[in-house]
């Protein structure tokens, strides 16, 4: 039994509040939460003074123990979950992948089996989509309800290797909508991308920075207005994942005014880092290969503009670390074999606090929001996770704002020879993180169990905010496209 811990003199700040208060755990739980709460000498005191109570972050965007290109990625749920935990994330909502023609259950099976003994905070999974045949329609509804696993992602890119048609991904979104899920996509026009990968290598065109050109921002825009087309006429729900330009944040815009459920998430690295620094010596812009890949520093405005108006709802991590050398290195001579993904779990809720918060782009509620509450109430762990209220689970992280640092692979903990923000300096950290009313770190340093974290069943898809009234789905194939 977890001891009762009492959390004095601090600013807890929701999503939608900020005030001094104490907090009262008992059992893994938020029992109280007042002004001067009087303790026992049985209560473990945390003292909180100088320092923001939020609630703990949740990620809803990793790729641990994933293969791909020939390769796994860096982190496993271990070191993953740990470098989460030191950045303030008490839960992570991971990437199942399928394989055309074998039962969903058996993939999620082999992921449950990847974090078992492992996880150090929470976690939960999306499924992948990759076909749909009656086995797959079979399974769904099971999937749903006994799984608790409720998003499915799906890929319009990735071709010959993930990639689903239009027809895949509209019959994923109507069946979201019989049973009450949501529909996750990775929104690129993964054919044209396809064609212009091997012009440019046919033309000799191999360092990095041909991964970004090959993938224009143009061909985002075109792929997410598709899918938010695809999503309104199948009357479903749809979160683009990775949001990273202005084409794409105005489809999901204009069709949000329109009443549709659109919801659009994007990462640190599409805010703070541009397509540039691809374009270094020495093979060095590999470090930064990701999809889709940065964009010009023009989009960045726009992506902090759709935070503070609402375009744009949550911000998860995209967390697919491989090591520069050993991994990255597989693409020394053709950009289209150098493995996609980056670290940045870890440094999630610090950069948006210090780039975000501090420099007046969004608010400290905002700040919460982006980070924790409506990725909760997205993907069905709302009001259990993602807030501070009595009966709660007791995931909260003491954050110290004054706190400066810099970046760096040589104090980061991620299982990776690189950091993708090497040199920047933020303001703000978490100072002590709390699962389920357990230390994972505190005082800065590691006080947690592999292990120790849960696997989270989650319920239906309930987007927890108001949408606008609909209007006529002939607006959106008659309007401006």
């Amino acid at each position: 039994m977890s001891t009762r811990k009492l959390i004095r003199n601090g600013v807890l700040v929701t999503a939608s509040d900020t005030f001094e208060a104490d907090i009262l755990i008992e059992k893994g739980k938020i029992t109280q939460i007042g002004i001067g709460l009087i303790p026992d000498e049985r209560m473990e005191i945390v003292d909180a003074a100088g320092c923001y109570v939020i609630p703990g972050g949740i990620d809803p965007h990793t790729h641990l123990d994933m293969p791909f290109g020939g390769t796994v990625t860096a982190d496993d749920f271990a070191t993953g979950t740990t470098a989460a935990a030191f950045g303030g994330t008490t839960t992570i909502i991971d990437f199942c992948l399928t394989q055309k023609g074998r039962p969903l259950i058996e993939s999620l099976q082999e992921w449950h089996a990847k974090a078992e003994g492992k996880a150090a905070i929470d976690y939960g999974f999306h499924l992948m989509i990759g076909e749909m045949n009656d086995q797959v329609l079979e399974e769904l509804p099971q999937i749903i309800e006994e799984e608790g696993v409720s998003s499915f992602k799906v890929f319009m890119a990735y071709k010959n290797q993930f990639q689903a048609d239009d027809g895949i991904l509209f019959q994923t979104l109507q069946k979201a909508k019989e049973y009450g899920a949501l529909v996750m996509v990775h929104a690129e026009n993964g054919d044209v991308i396809d064609l212009l990968v091997r012009q440019a290598l046919a033309e000799g065109r191999t360092e990095p920075i041909h991964h970004a050109l090959t993938r224009p921002s143009m061909l985002e825009g075109e792929a997410t207005g598709r899918a938010a087309r695809l999503a309104a006429l199948a009357d479903s729900q749809l979160y683009v994942v990775h949001v990273t330009c202005a084409e794409a944040v105005e489809q999901i815009a204009r069709m949000r005014e329109m009443g549709y459920r659109i919801w659009g998430e994007t990462c640190p690295q599409y805010l703070t880092l541009d397509q540039s620094i691809m374009d270094q010596p020495d093979f060095e812009g590999a470090k930064y290969v990701w999809s889709p890949p940065l964009r010009e520093a023009a989009h960045q405005d726009v992506l902090w503009n759709a935070l503070k108006s609402g375009q744009l709802q949550t911000i998860g991590s995209d967390h697919c670390s491989f090591n520069f050398k050993g991994q990255k290195d597989l693409g020394k001579d053709d950009f289209s074999k150098i493995p996609n993904g980056g670290p940045v779990i870890e440094d999630r809720l610090s950069i948006l606090y210090s780039e975000g918060v501090v420099k007046g782009r969004i608010t400290l509620n905002q700040w919460v929001d982006l980070c924790s509450t409506r990725a909760s109430k997205l993907f069905g762990l709302f009001p259990q996770k993602g807030t501070l209220a009595v009966g709660t689970d007791a995931d909260i992280v003491i954050f110290d704002p004054s706190v400066k640092r810099v970046i760096s692979a040589d104090t980061h903990h991620m299982n990776v020879d690189y950091s993708a923000f090497e040199g920047m300096q933020v303001q703000g950290c978490p100072v002590t993180v709390l699962c389920r009313g357990e230390y994972v770190i505190r005082d800065r340093q590691y006080a947690g169990t592999a292990g120790a974290g849960q696997y989270v069943k989650r319920n239906k898809y309930d987007a927890g905010a108001p949408i606008p009234v609909k209007q006529p789905v002939t607006a959106v194939n008659g309007g401006r496209s």
